[in-house]
């Protein structure tokens, strides 16, 4: 079985599709309410030092997100 990379294995500015949260029911309504849901593409366009937060661009919306939550991101790499 292949493992899914999550957000916070991506590298700056490297283009992936979100495939799942698992996130808890509060951060997952914030997360949705930015425009965080699957389907969608992102990128990391930022890290913060010593696994600091992330700065995401999800569509024209760009936000900070913690290192911690990105991890329970999965995303698909998109290679185009």
């Amino acid at each position: 079985m292949k493992c899914m990379p999550t957000l916070a294995d991506l590298s700056l500015h490297q283009l992936a599709r979100i495939c799942n949260l698992r996130v808890n029911a509060e951060l997952g309504q914030r997360l949705v309410a930015l425009g965080l849901r699957p389907d969608r593409e992102i990128m990391v366009i930022r890290r913060g030092w010593f696994a600091g937060p992330l700065q995401v661009r999800v569509g024209a919306t760009e936000f900070m997100l913690r290192h911690d939550a990105a991890h329970l991101i999965d995303v698909e790499i998109l290679h185009s």
